[in-house]
């Protein structure tokens, strides 16, 4: 582990050849878009209406800006350091190994939690299709056998993982573009442009529900050590794929609400929308939609998640056993495979809801601390004239800090509790760990 502001003499474990280096920009833009796109779209459009009627295109146009922020911040991160690890290594290099440890401890944990209730949510939408997975024993097998599989696939190799990614991507993408195609026809652009902005304590509070369409990016750089140039690509899939994000959001709220001039009060506001566009299959096919956006977002949590307790332990602050490397996949298969089976077990037994008070206060501590991060990591790269410079130097990330800190304020204390009891727990096992090591 580098003292914080020591440039790295030689690569590190974690860049230096364990896993294999295959994912290219379109892999890590995948990545990013299945990360970020799970099941919220099918259900914000109304509550976006609901809260900011006619106006609430602009409103995922203003989240897409404030999001920017943070994303651009990661970009500029990621420019700088190519390894496995993602925001336990900037937070590593900059405050060294206990931050880094309670980052990527932290973070692991609220990932566990949300691949348990993405999963329940998939086999959920699942029994649309075939009412008998609602209830036992059909959900349990259903949850085993997506779970399982998911993990299979990402022990098999990277290059496979990424094939699956892709699937998703375009299976997520078929239903929502329809949508936007034949809904555009129903759009009136006087309702777009004419409509007046709400009060600002009503962007505020509107603002803050839909930010959470935006997040999950800061997975994609975990796997920048299995990237063939990621401090080229990386950046610009961030950044890309955010934009292509924030336009499709855009889009598909603008079809809703010409469509659908009650989507206030809908609770399945794409399948709804469908509905009058296509006829009864389109709730079907909207659903279906549905099932590979969440798919999607499991494959890609499978596939970077277990990189975490990968790094943790190449670092000497989890035992050896998660740092082993598949002889012939080149793949981090013990820590994958401990990431599915407690995922699964938190899936079957339900355990997982008391955890996710945490995951999105988290995941802003997380931002912050890369955000803080970024000084050191500055004077720490060995090749500053490729890292990606950003307009007004520290400007775009002060903004981006500031953002974070008004969201985690929002945070009910339960999370706070929450938090601070599983950092004391972090503690524990990160001194342990270095007494062992001693």
């Amino acid at each position: 582990m580098s003292r914080p502001g020591d440039k790295p003499s030689a690569p590190s474990p974690r860049e230096s050849g364990l896993l294999k280096r295959d994912i290219n920009r379109l892999g890590f833009a995948a990545l990013t878009l299945n990360s970020v796109i799970g099941a919220g779209i099918f259900g914000l459009p109304a509550v976006a209406a609901a809260r900011a009627g006619d106006f609430s295109p602009w409103m995922f146009v203003i989240c897409a800006v404030l999001t920017l922020t943070i994303v651009l911040s990661f970009a500029r991160a990621s420019s700088l350091v190519r390894e496995t690890g993602g925001v336990i290594v900037y937070a590593s290099h900059a405050f060294g190994p206990f931050v880094g440890f309670q980052t990527g401890w932290l973070s692991y944990l609220s990932r566990v939690t949300a691949m348990a209730a993405n999963a329940n949510l998939l086999v959920t939408y699942l029994s649309w299709f075939w009412q008998p997975l609602d209830g036992q024993p059909w959900r349990s097998l259903a949850l085993t056998a997506i779970i399982g599989s998911l993990t299979w696939l990402n022990v098999v190799g990277v290059r496979n993982s990424i094939t699956a990614v892709y699937a998703f991507t375009v299976m997520k993408l078929l239903p929502l573009s329809l949508l936007v195609l034949f809904g555009l026809g129903k759009v009136d652009p006087g309702t777009l442009f004419g409509t007046a902005w709400p009060q600002a304590g009503e962007i505020g509070g509107t603002a803050l529900v839909l930010l959470y369409a935006f997040v999950g990016f800061e997975g994609t750089v975990v796997n920048a050590g299995e990237g063939r140039n990621p401090r080229r690509d990386l950046p610009r899939a961030l950044i890309q794929t955010t934009l292509v994000i924030a336009v499709a959001y855009f889009l598909i709220q603008w079809v809703s609400i010409a469509t659908l001039p009650d989507l206030a009060e809908s609770r399945t506001a794409l399948a709804d929308v469908a509905t009058v566009l296509f006829g009864a299959v389109g709730a079907a096919v909207l659903t279906l939609g549905a099932v590979f956006s969440i798919g999607g977002n499991l494959m890609t949590s499978v596939f970077s998640a277990p990189r975490m307790t990968w790094v943790l332990a190449l670092d000497g602050l989890l035992p050896a056993w998660f740092g082993a490397v598949h002889e012939r996949h080149r793949t981090p298969h013990l820590s994958i495979g401990f990431y599915g089976a407690i995922s699964l077990a938190l899936a079957l037994t339900g355990t997982f809801v008391w955890l996710a008070v945490m995951s999105t206060l988290v995941r802003l501590m997380a931002y912050m601390v890369t955000i803080a991060a970024l000084p050191r990591l500055g004077r720490i790269t060995d090749a500053p004239e490729r890292a990606i410079h950003l307009p007004g130097g520290m400007l775009i990330p002060i903004l981006a800090l500031l953002l974070c800190l008004w969201l985690v304020v929002q945070a009910p204390l339960s999370a706070w509790l929450t938090l601070v009891g599983f950092a004391v727990a972090g503690t524990v096992i990160y001194w342990g760990m270095r007494r062992s090591k001693a």
